[in-house]
């Protein structure tokens, strides 16, 4: 028999409304037409045009006119071919510019849903009894390009949610590639790419033991004008610069509401998406706390597992994960070390779950295999829905399973402490399956998390419907121990 779950009353619904500012072009030709047309312009017909984008959309978005002036420089470069002289243009002409080069995007139009949840790092000022709490949600607008977004509330003793009302101004993240690379670890990574070495070597051989940025592109640019480079050796090339790519910080101005605060894809790596964030409260031996997110980049081609590490939700840092414990989809990384080392969930095979130990957040070999399908509704895959979470009895890991039709289910197991490559039980039936209003969606028959907690001796567990919205369930943790050891 089933445990009867609680489903709280919240429900979060895709909200076409909430758009952020994005750079688009028509290609070259086209946008050296738009530009010639604007240069051709009357100047008070221009700053009267001017003024009506300004006044339509500036309520809508912060700091429009920085925006249009950094999708103006974007184009810049097609100004010699026009030949026209940047210091003659005026102000107005050159926001008025950048405005055609701007689009309105829409975040969550087509769906919001996999939610992942976590302490918030401020605990302040609350009555006993209470915690706030952060959700992630993965948005999906025009085109099926996912970014991360938040929610911020306060979860009482009795397991009830109350909410922050949701700003109505997001804002993409400012990033900076700072990152310093260590060359020979960077050599590593391109060897589990596949990249040949007589390739890598053709950039790596200009490098010192450590580079930036732009020292690796400047490399590359020039490697890329040799003749002699075949088709493999161009793409080989364009791969090196997509790897150092896929490391950045982002930081959030902190006049946002965290409810305001978008990550966006950046990288090359993961422009067609940023999918299934699942994030985590690391404590580390010395007491010190960590959010990590564990998500899937994608390019629409190939994935590419990443890692966010952040203390403040307002400043982020994003880095590619190696090994091969880090292939497929489904990490989770758990909330503490285990005998001095970090400890990873992944379904390298996309059928079964593992379990993988490393001395670097990054670096992930040797997977151990810990369960497979066992119950009829998990026979296609079974994997992790989010981090563990410690309780006494072991390391408890809600699961899905993946039955007939395609249909997602969510379970539960338990893992040893000390050892959690040791299965202890896990539930015979599933925790949670798709009600018949669950089941219609973006991806019908779908109930999926991306993290859990505990709170006052309660499983809470936020989870999507369907691939389309989201809502949240409550299940009594010793009810669902007890029910675990029983199969």
């Amino acid at each position: 028999m089933r445990i009867k779950v609680n489903r709280k009353p919240n429900r979060f619904y895709p909200d076409p409304t909430r758009t952020i500012l994005r750079f688009m072009s028509y290609g070259d030709e086209r946008n050296k037409g738009i530009i010639q047309k604007v240069l051709n312009m009357d100047q008070a017909e221009s700053e009267s045009v001017l003024q009506i984008v300004l006044s339509k959309f500036a309520i809508r978005h912060r700091n429009v006119t920085k925006t249009l002036e950094k999708h103006y420089k974007i184009v810049t470069p097609l100004f010699d071919q026009l030949e026209v002289k940047l210091k003659t243009i005026s102000t107005h002409k050159k926001l008025l510019i950048g405005s055609y080069f701007t689009m309105e995007y829409s975040l969550e139009s087509a769906a919001f849903f996999n939610p992942s949840i976590v302490e918030a790092p401020d605990q302040y000022g609350l009555v006993e009894g209470k915690k706030r709490i952060i959700i992630s949600f993965r948005a999906i607008g025009e085109g099926h390009i996912s970014s991360i977004v938040f929610r911020a509330g306060v979860i009482d003793s009795k397991g009830d949610f109350e909410f922050a009302p949701v700003g109505d101004r997001i804002e993409e993240a400012g990033f900076l590639k700072l990152h310093t690379y260590n060359t020979a670890h960077f050599a590593q990574k391109l060897k589990d790419m596949k990249v040949p070495k007589k390739l890598s070597n053709i950039v790596l051989k200009n490098l010192g033991e450590t580079f930036i940025y732009s020292e690796l592109t400047k490399v590359v640019e020039r490697a890329l004008e040799m003749n002699e480079l075949t088709m493999e050796g161009q793409v080989a090339l364009k791969e090196i610069i997509w790897l150092a790519d896929s490391h950045y910080e982002i930081h959030f101005s902190m006049d946002t509401d965290i409810s305001e605060r978008v990550i966006f894809p950046v990288s090359e790596k993961e422009k067609n998406g940023i999918e299934d964030a699942r994030f985590v409260k690391f404590v580390d031996d010395n007491g010190r706390v960590t959010y990590y997110g564990t998500y899937t980049a994608y390019d629409g081609h190939a994935i590419l597992p990443k890692m966010i590490e952040t203390h403040d939700f307002y400043n982020f840092k994003m880095r590619p994960m190696h090994g091969e414990g880090a292939q497929n989809k489904n990490l989770a990384l758990f909330p503490r070390k285990i005998d001095g080392k970090y400890v990873m969930l992944s379904r390298i095979d996309g059928i079964n779950n593992y379990v993988s130990f490393s001395e670097n957040l990054t670096v992930w070999e040797n997977p151990i295999k810990i369960q497979e399908p066992r119950y009829f509704w998990e026979f296609a895959q079974v994997g992790n829905c989010g981090s563990p979470m410690e309780t006494e009895k072991g390391w408890l890991v809600i699961t899905h399973g993946v039955g007939p039709l395609r249909t997602y289910c969510l379970g539960a197991a338990l893992f040893d402490l000390n050892d959690p490559t040791k299965e202890l039980g896990r539930l015979r039936e599933p925790l949670l399956v798709p009600r018949q209003d669950e089941m219609e969606g973006y991806v019908p028959n779908v109930v999926y998390t991306c993290g859990a907690i505990i709170s006052h001796d309660n499983v809470i567990i936020p989870y999507g419907m369907s691939d389309y919205a989201s809502s949240i369930v409550s299940v009594p943790l010793s009810t669902l121990l007890s029910k675990i050891m029983e199969a």
